[in-house]
């Protein structure tokens, strides 16, 4: 954990819970929101131009996490959806590429102007967001989302002249933004990283005086249900924003209860009108951000507004804000979707409620960890390689006892009794995808208490959160670290991953799910135990427990060319590699997949290493570090 984490540790420690949850989720939620994206997608942009569009097929919306309410899934290969390409004096269908035959546009026909913005807009409705080449794959994820939805009122601005030709080629309205950033992720908290939030602000301020509606948005998010007929639900509203609140206000779609809504307001998703006060809002923001570089834009624009909260404008729920003239609407938090209310609390869920936005903060693991969210619930792109990775998967069917699920309080003994229970079972999985060079499918992961950036009893203190719950991987798992390319002298070979919900995608295709083992451990010495795939069912194998690497090697070798290999178990699957140098190395980079817990209270620091070889170690017991000097992972 960094220093402002344990600051805020600290300052939490002296006072009481409900004053240390509403002081303190603001600073935590901030930080989370404002990871900027990298991108291990990165197509050059010399060869934008070839690059297909056909992967952007679109899956339904994961099964038990939202409603099928986005419609039926356009073909881009028949786009239907129109959008303006920069020197061009027609309409082109979004997703179509220019002819390959044809030269790049002089940079100066992507400049922002009125006109490219009305051609573009609907009902006087532009939607817009912007970013540079490292963000790639989560603008194509954003964009394909609204043209799914029927949607097609929208730009992306280009931050570099690598996104900006990339987006061309494929056929997506955008931009350029003449901000010349770097392309790559420029760092949570650098310069840059201030930069880019400052843009946000320019951008505003440009548009605006169009006199264009404008619905903003992160791209870090995406829409799963046209926002559009919503927002017009609200007339009178100048600016309609999201928010971090965890706690439900409403539980219907109502805007939500401005006087319970005590977390920040969030820029990640907001609709500004060109009304005075709004242009006037925008002007002093811009203002108060140029002026000082330490100023975070979120802040910055929670600082202003909150100048004045109220009276309410009328029964619609919007109220007076900032100056006592601009009216504001809080979008509601469980259909307007934090990382907390969708992937945690699954609040619409529970509500019985159709989402329309997925934002992923509240998260862990920056980039990677947000995209392995968007992964996880299957409203991510990804180009079809992802869907049938060389070598094959591994999975396996995760066995947890009711009693460890279910049993008993949630508290720390209970909740690290159930992880450490699954991080066993995951160790081996990872030990045996190496093993026969296999892309891992994660289970999923089960939680009894969340995890967040300051003390808390388990549970934030009025959320839906249900105990157990369903968690990301990231609040458990280090998934930036599992993605990385760590040294293979030292930590052995990479070992791939996929989302629990991969194999239920339905992106995979027909050649994978149609080439499938399954393995079906037995005791050694019983009937029918001997490696045998010689049963009553084709595609079973029956194989012995506790088996050694030669015999995995043996055997599995005459499957080399199955997709999918998925075991019934993975307890006393695998007695452990024969080259201790090997194992040595597997386990140097499997106790680095490991995060942490946060956070106990009146403890500093209060969070707790996992730790991949718990096992190991007889007596152990969930503690944060007694002293400074125990601060630290366990390897």
């Amino acid at each position: 954990m960094g220093g402002w984490r344990n600051a805020v540790q600290e300052a939490s420690a002296s006072k009481p819970l409900f004053l240390t949850i509403y002081a303190t989720v603001i600073v935590g939620i901030l930080v989370s929101s404002f990871y900027v994206f990298s991108a291990i997608y990165s197509p050059s942009a010399s060869t934008a131009q070839s690059i297909s569009t056909s992967w952007l097929s679109s899956p339904p919306l994961p099964q038990n996490r939202v409603s099928p309410s986005s419609g039926q899934s356009i073909n881009t290969s028949q786009p239907t959806t129109t959008g303006l390409q920069p020197g061009s004096n027609q309409l082109r269908p979004i997703w179509e590429a220019p002819p390959p035959t044809s030269k790049m546009p002089p940079l100066k026909s992507f400049r922002l102007t009125k006109e490219l913005i009305g051609e573009r807009a609907k009902n006087n409705v532009i939607i817009v967001t912007f970013g540079n080449f490292a963000f790639m794959d989560f603008i194509l994820t954003w964009v394909k989302h609204l043209t799914d939805l029927g949607v097609s009122n929208l730009l992306v601005g280009a931050m570099d002249t690598k996104l900006l030709n990339a987006l061309y080629w494929k056929g997506v309205p955008v931009f350029d933004m003449g901000s010349r950033m770097s392309t790559v992720d420029v760092g949570w908290g650098s310069p840059t990283f201030h930069k880019m939030g400052r843009e946000k602000v320019l951008l505003i301020n440009a548009i605006l005086p169009f006199g264009y509606e404008l619905l903003m948005c992160d791209t870090d998010m995406v829409w799963l249900k046209n926002p559009l007929p919503y927002l017009a639900r609200y007339p009178d509203a100048d600016i309609l924003t999201s928010s971090d609140q965890v706690v439900p206000t409403v539980v219907d779609d109502r805007l939500a209860d401005w006087k319970q809504v005590g977390a920040a307001y969030n820029i990640g998703i907001f609709h500004w009108r060109p009304t005075e006060p709004a242009i006037k809002l925008a002007k002093e923001w811009k203002a108060m951000l140029l002026a000082d570089d330490k100023i975070w834009d979120q802040n910055g624009f929670n600082e202003l507004v909150r100048r004045q909260s109220g009276p309410a404008v009328d029964d619609s729920g919007l109220f007076y804000a900032f100056d006592g003239n601009l009216k504001l609407g809080i979008l509601p938090e469980s259909i307007f979707c934090s990382g907390h209310t969708y992937f945690v609390q699954a609040m619409y869920e529970q509500l019985r409620l159709e989402p329309y936005a997925l934002h992923t903060t509240f998260q862990y693991a920056g980039t990677e960890g947000k995209r392995h969210r968007l992964r996880e619930a299957m409203v991510f792109y990804d180009p079809p390689e992802y869907y049938d990775a060389q070598g094959g998967f591994l999975s396996f069917r995760p066995s947890i006892p009711k009693s460890l699920l279910l049993d008993g309080k949630h508290n720390l003994e209970s909740h690290f009794s159930l992880i450490n229970y699954q991080i066993k079972q995951i160790r081996l999985a990872l030990a045996i995808a190496s093993l026969l060079n296999r892309t891992l499918v994660m289970p999923p992961l089960w939680c009894r208490l969340d995890r967040l950036w300051f003390p808390h009893p388990g549970v934030l203190v009025g959320s839906m959160t249900r105990q157990p719950f369903l968690c990301p991987l990231d609040h458990v798992f280090e998934v930036n670290v599992m993605l990385k390319d760590l040294p293979v002298e030292e930590f052995g070979p990479a070992i791939n991953i996929r989302e629990y919900s991969f194999l239920s995608n339905p992106s995979l295709p027909q050649q994978v799910k149609e080439s499938w083992l399954d393995v079906q451990l037995c005791q050694e010495g019983t009937e029918d135990c001997h490696a045998s795939s010689n049963t009553s069912r084709p595609g079973l194998l029956r194989f012995p427990k506790r088996s050694s690497e030669e015999m995995f090697k043996t055997v599995f070798s005459s499957f080399k060319d199955v997709k999918v290999i998925q075991f019934s178990s993975m307890q006393d699957a695998f007695l452990g590699f024969t080259d201790k140098m090997r194992e040595e190395k597997f386990r140097n980079r499997v106790k680095r997949y490991v995060g942490i817990w946060c956070c106990v209270g009146n403890h500093t620091p209060g969070h707790i290493y996992y730790d991949m070889y718990w096992d190991e170690k007889p007596g152990w017991k969930p503690a944060p570090p007694k002293t400074p000097d125990e601060d630290h992972p366990p390897f």
